[in-house]
């Protein structure tokens, strides 16, 4: 799965997605792997979220460490060494545990292929944000490509997504791969439209192959 990475800044969130083949992205897109990092001034990584996290002072000084360590870890992730940047977002969760802090530690846990981490952390991050929709669209992402996949679960959170950021063509391509993958295909060709609508032109290809499977199946029934 190839990525694209949201990142999150001090008291922003910025976000990073990380598509991988995302799901069957080259055929799905995994996770939008937003590292977010709550800086105190913008930053420019790729592709951008904001967050609704309010504007802080950062005057106590376990906060201002654990909005450094915040920072230096996405200085680290997007150098490439996704170890130190975990050792950072790790302790800056420890300092102070909020959905910025779990998410990129999340994101760090994922790149290492520790699922069942990243899982974990981005559970605790919607549990403080649950209106992330790029958090449930990662923690669908990790249930996939998990060494045990639970596409139950993540079609639960694809959904929520959805509800979120329903014009998002990128959670509507996932959720539609998901969904095709399970044998919903009546569903499934709905997402794509509605991922081809909203740009995602390689939707065309996948609208074309799900209605034949469609019509095979209904002539398979008559």
């Amino acid at each position: 799965m190839a990525s694209s990475i949201r990142l999150a800044r001090p008291v922003i969130h910025n976000a990073a997605r990380l598509s991988a083949s995302r799901f069957i992205h080259r055929s799905w897109s995994l996770p939008r792997i937003e590292v977010q990092s709550k800086s105190l001034g913008p930053t420019n990584f790729k592709r951008y979220a904001t967050s609704v996290t309010p504007h802080s002072t950062a005057s106590d000084p376990a906060e201002v460490e654990a909005l450094r360590c915040l920072e230096e870890g996405t200085m680290k992730l997007e150098e490439g060494d996704v170890q130190a940047a975990k050792t950072l977002y790790k302790r800056s969760a420890e300092i102070k545990r909020d959905a910025s802090s779990l998410f990129n530690l999340g994101v760090t846990h994922y790149h290492l292929k520790e699922f069942d981490e990243a899982i974990a952390a981005w559970k605790e991050s919607i549990t403080l944000q649950p209106s992330s929709p790029d958090a449930h669209t990662n923690l669908a992402s990790a249930y996939i490509i998990s060494p045990v996949p639970r596409p139950d679960l993540a079609l639960h959170h694809l959904h929520i997504a959805s509800s979120l950021s329903p014009e998002d063509p990128e959670i509507a391509f996932n959720l539609a791969a998901v969904l095709e993958a399970t044998g919903r295909l009546e569903e499934a060709l709905e997402h794509y439209k509605r991922s081809r609508e909203f740009g995602v032109e390689r939707a065309a290809m996948h609208i074309r192959n799900v209605s034949a499977k469609i019509l095979g199946q209904r002539m398979k029934d008559a």
